[in-house]
């Protein structure tokens, strides 16, 4: 009896599906990989150094992570790197993806070509895993709202698709970027004959999971404690971190779910969050001049009927995505 119960127990273990999350230290995807380890799943997440504990530590704190986390090393523009990676996974969620580079920086070498070369070096590893059954993609709205009929057509939906001559017009190089990296995704889903599902979030706001703040969270943090004297000439959509990983998890799991997938809750011009943020924290050196240089602050809507058709309960609001953003800063000592 006793060695019945236990080789069921295996059983369950080893039927358990494994996924692969890329990048698997940044914003999005430390939060996926928490959401896979906390529903019991086997994880591998691809890091450029799993031997830089300073980085990528606290996923290794992460409940369940002694039992059910891999860490593996894996580079966006080398060949083949993704291979060890995939093989033998259920599912790969790529979220690897750079999102701010420096200033001053080589934009193709820095952004563009991480962003290109890395969806399809993951893609083709892939394409040789025969135990990959779904492919979901971290793309952006970035690469749907940047266009010159942008109010014409608003509100926008999976359909409409950012113009890469207005990306470069407007010096827009993260949502041209991520334009071509989609658009390669597909391209490439076709190709290997790969089940693809894209989410495109807005702006993604939340509290912060990493030791340091990155990517999105970085630029609040800086527009908060005025080190930036400037805030983006921007209306864009925000979303956040919990809704965010929610609409991942649907896109993997539901076998509805298929295209591209809309995740924003409210629109703003970032003025209206620098007022919202100067009226709650008064004492924080808010930036408040708005930048002169290239932006794009035109009035949209995003449609996210697609997703909430699929089940994502109701967006959190901009003030719970900013205050739960604001107190984990607080909480961890930026603040």
């Amino acid at each position: 009896m006793i060695s019945i119960h236990h080789s069921t127990l295996q059983l369950a273990e080893e039927e358990m599906p494994e996924y692969c999350v890329t990048g698997g230290n940044g914003f999005i995807a430390a939060y996926i990989v928490q959401a896979l380890l906390e529903k019991g799943y086997n994880v591998r997440a691809t890091v450029r150094n799993p031997g830089d504990l300073d980085k990528v530590g606290f996923l290794l704190e992460m409940k369940g992570a002694k039992e059910r986390l891999k860490l593996l090393k894996a580079d966006l523009l080398e060949d083949g790197s993704f291979d060890e990676a995939v093989q033998g996974v259920d599912g790969v969620f790529h979220t690897a993806s750079p999102v701010l580079i420096p200033k001053d920086s080589n934009i193709q070498t820095n952004l563009i070509d991480p962003c290109i070369k890395g969806t399809l070096n993951v893609l083709t590893s892939c394409s040789k895993a025969s135990s990959v059954k779904r492919v979901v993609l971290t793309s952006s709205c970035s690469a749907i709202r940047y266009r010159d009929d942008v109010q014409q057509v608003s509100p926008l939906n999976e359909s409409h698709w950012s113009d890469l001559e207005y990306c470069q017009r407007n010096n827009l190089w993260y949502a041209y970027a991520k334009t071509l990296g989609e658009k390669e995704a597909w391209r490439l889903a076709k190709e290997f004959g790969i089940d693809l599902v894209v989410v495109n979030p807005s702006f993604v706001v939340g509290p912060l999971i990493s030791p340091q703040p990155t990517s999105t969270l970085l630029t609040i943090l800086e527009i908060v404690k005025g080190v930036r004297g400037e805030y983006p000439n921007l209306t864009i959509g925000f979303v956040h971190i919990v809704d965010v990983v929610a609409a991942h998890m649907l896109a993997m799991e539901d076998k509805r779910a298929a295209g591209r997938l809309i995740c924003s809750s409210s629109v703003a011009h970032m003025s209206e969050i620098i007022e919202m943020l100067k009226a709650k924290y008064p004492s924080y050196p808010c930036a408040t001049k708005c930048s002169n240089s290239a932006g794009d602050n035109n009035p949209h809507s995003m449609d996210t009927s697609k997703i909430n058709d699929l089940g994502l309960p109701v967006f959190k609001t901009i003030p719970q995505m900013f205050d739960d953003c604001i107190r984990s800063f607080q909480g961890k000592g930026f603040l």
